[in-house]
């Protein structure tokens, strides 16, 4: 309810009103008239119920009041006249104005604690206008003294009688809510009761200390006794609460501030609610988007583990860990083969972790080593089941699993982890492991919300790690063949000393259809020989078996170097053929070159394959060009020899294009750089080899496989 003032005639001295009269309206000093009894409730409705006014001399004494005044501080009607009756509590000053520091001011208003005739308090919305002596009118001549006229509302009289100044605060839609020094809700807007059926105790003259059934109001009633003692506002607290239906939960983020009257004394906390639940979602979703990017960018099972744990932190947890199933990670010693205890067992395998904190305190075992839980844990329990273990409240009470692992219950306090979620890891029907999600300075316990987040991370997450599992099973086996198929005792015989490397392509996880061969020969000869099948993976690793077995074959039939190219051609048109499967146009390249050490002959043939590099003893390279046939498996065919006498000591290199193709040059620009990087490696061949790769990858990332194969010449 509000209060006008009217400007009319007011006596400057005497007496102004007494216990006994209740008058509607007053004079200021200017002779100007004050309404005490009108006035309009929030909605514009004429209001009956009269204003407590109260006349107060210089030293806060009251002087004269009306029977509303006596009946809000609780008097009779002879108080007045019994003795000396004051307004302001008993611990506050005992002389000046009622509770305004600067006396001089004219007109003041605000909260003031008053005292009632029981010795209590009471907290009421004041306005004051100061009325000065007699005289000359001006307040300022001998032994006059100056009083005041105050009207009041109490701060408990419900919505509809508050004061004007908070009566736009009611449309806010933002929720305000004042409670008083007991912890009482004196004062609430709309937009704090429409939170009321999640929040049962935001209700005008409910008390935090006496909340409804099943509301745990301990956590607010300390904040608000906190910002009451020590003044210091509190910011963006979030507070969850499910609605009474289960369908929803509600996030609120509140801050705290305390109110001051006049004076300085505290007379209780104004809170301020924002309702963030769809904020939250929107980060939700934001979450989630990122996780599409971010998550399963490579092929690599620890590095998507890792992706997923970092992009949780801080967004939803302080510490995430993923521990996943030997499964999962191929090339690791079998769990069940290591030291296990009756209350420790070896489960899992850290695959990822992140937390806020540098050098990862929280966890007890780095990536890559083995991770003992209890049998009774909530770890084995999600492992078994497939359901998320979900506890907002950790319990670390006696009687609990934590009794069984002394070592996570001490990290467990050391951290202050207070919330958890354990989440599974499935994909295709497997469990591949769990992630765990833990806040340790996030004071926020995990709503219902935070455990969808967090199962759908993982549910992602998963597809990735099963993505990359089966991905990680194929190159595995295409790698075993791929090695296995090429020569492991290479040798030149009596013909040539050799050496050879092979450097898989970072782009495909080292496994291609590049491959090297020597073969010794009658009469002491010797087939040197160097393919790439296009593609890779472990098709490519099969078709480079399958030539080089036959190049082999086709060797021993002692056929000249382009009759070899030419069989080996008809061969792989003839089995596609037969298997009905197409074959790659581009096929596979080739050079075959055979060197004889009685003459010092050596014939080369070509199949698309780039030159032979040849290295004269004197230092001079050259790149002889043999009239170079088309990829094997067009069925064209047309391939012819060129054959090269060399001198002892002769250097014969050959290899694939990986060696010598970039992105940003030509082969020819290729071919350039290695016949400088032939000129500047040296011996022995095994040191030559790798110079020459050295200089020619200089660190860069191969987008294909390289195959190098280098023979010094020998006379007999």
């Amino acid at each position: 309810m509000s209060l006008t003032l009217r400007i009319g005639a007011l006596p400057t001295k005497g007496r102004f009103f007494t216990s006994h009269e209740d008058p509607t309206c007053a004079k200021d000093e200017r002779g100007h008239t004050m309404t005490t009894t009108g006035g309009t409730d929030g909605e514009g409705r004429g209001s009956e119920r009269p204003a407590a006014v109260v006349m107060l001399a210089a030293d806060g004494t009251v002087t004269g009041w009306t029977s509303a005044a006596r009946e809000l501080l609780g008097h009779g009607a002879a108080d007045l006249g019994r003795g000396e009756v004051r307004l302001l509590p008993p611990h506050g000053p005992d002389t000046g104005p009622p509770g305004w520091p600067d006396g001089a001011r004219r007109q003041s208003s605000g909260l003031l604690e008053v005292r009632r005739g029981d010795g209590g308090t009471l907290v009421v919305h004041a306005s004051t206008v100061r009325l000065d002596g007699a005289g000359d009118g001006a307040g300022d001549g001998a032994g006059d003294e100056p009083s005041w006229l105050v009207w009041m509302r109490s701060t408990a009289e419900g919505v509809d009688h508050m004061p004007s100044m908070l009566e736009p605060l009611m449309r806010t839609p933002i929720a305000l809510l004042i409670w008083d020094r007991d912890l009482r809700c004196v004062w609430a807007n709309t937009a704090a009761e429409r939170l009321q059926p999640a929040f049962p105790h935001y209700r005008v003259g409910r008390r935090l200390t006496d909340p409804p059934p099943g509301i745990d109001t301990r956590a607010a009633a300390d904040t608000i006794r906190r910002v009451l003692a020590d003044g210091v506002p509190l910011f963006d607290q979030e507070v969850h609460r499910t609605s009474p239906d289960g369908r929803e939960d509600i996030t609120l983020s509140i801050s705290h501030f305390r109110l001051d009257a006049l004076d300085g004394r505290p007379l209780g906390v104004c809170s301020v609610a924002l309702d963030i639940s769809r904020s939250r979602a929107r980060r939700r979703l934001a979450v989630l988007r990122e996780a599409s990017i971010r998550i399963g960018t490579t092929l690599d099972v620890q590095r998507t583990a890792q992706e997923m744990a970092d992009l949780a932190v801080p967004d939803l947890a302080d510490y995430v860990t993923v521990d996943l199933a030997e499964s999962v990670l191929p090339g690791t010693e079998p769990l069940e083969r290591l030291d296990a205890s009756e209350t420790s067992i070896p489960v899992f395998r850290r695959a990822g972790v992140a937390s806020i904190h540098e050098g990862v305190p929280e966890s007890m075992w780095p990536i890559g080593e083995p991770v003992y839980v209890p049998p009774s844990s909530p770890f084995t329990r999600v492992l078994e089941t497939g359901r998320s273990h979900f506890e907002p409240v950790l319990d670390t009470s006696p009687g609990g699993w934590l009794d069984v692992d002394p070592d996570r219950a001490r990290v467990i306090a050391e951290t202050a982890m207070h919330t958890l979620i354990v989440v599974p890891l499935k994909a295709r029907g497997d469990i591949l492991g769990v992630s765990v999600f833990v806040r340790t300075d996030n004071r926020t316990p995990f709503t219902r919300d935070d455990l969808v987040l967090a199962e759908e991370l993982a549910a992602r997450a998963a597809l990735s790690l099963d993505n990359a599992r089966q991905y990680t099973r194929e190159h595995t086996a295409a790698l075993a063949l791929q090695r296995s198929l090429l020569p492991r005792g290479l040798t030149g015989g009596g013909a040539v000393d050799v050496a050879s490397r092979y450097l898989p392509s970072d782009a495909h996880a080292g496994v291609g259809g590049d491959w090297f061969d020597a073969i010794p020969l009658d009469g002491g000869r010797v087939a040197l020989v160097v393919g790439d099948v296009t593609g890779h993976g472990i098709n490519a690793a099969a078709t480079m078996g399958r030539l080089r077995t036959a190049v082999r074959t086709l060797a021993y039939l002692d056929l000249a170097p382009h009759r070899v190219l030419t069989q080996l051609d008809r061969l792989v048109v003839r089995q596609a053929e037969e298997e009905r499967t197409p074959y790659d146009p581009a096929g596979a390249t080739c050079v075959y070159a055979v060197y004889d050490p009685a003459s010092g002959y050596c014939t080369f043939a070509a199949a698309g394959h780039p030159p032979p590099a040849i290295l004269h003893p004197d230092g001079e390279i050259a790149f002889p060009r043999a009239p170079s046939g088309l990829p094997i498996g067009l069925g064209v065919g047309g391939y012819e020899p060129l054959t090269l006498d060399l001198t002892e000591g002769s250097l014969i290199a050959l290899y694939t294009d990986g060696l010598i193709e970039t992105r940003d040059a030509d082969i020819e620009s290729g071919i350039d750089r290695l016949g400088a990087a032939l000129s500047e490696a040296r011996p022995p061949l095994d040191d030559f080899c790798t110079t020459v790769i050295r200089l020619m990858t200089r660190g860069r990332r191969t987008e294909d496989d390289i195959a190098l194969l280098v023979a010094r010449t020998r006379r007999t």
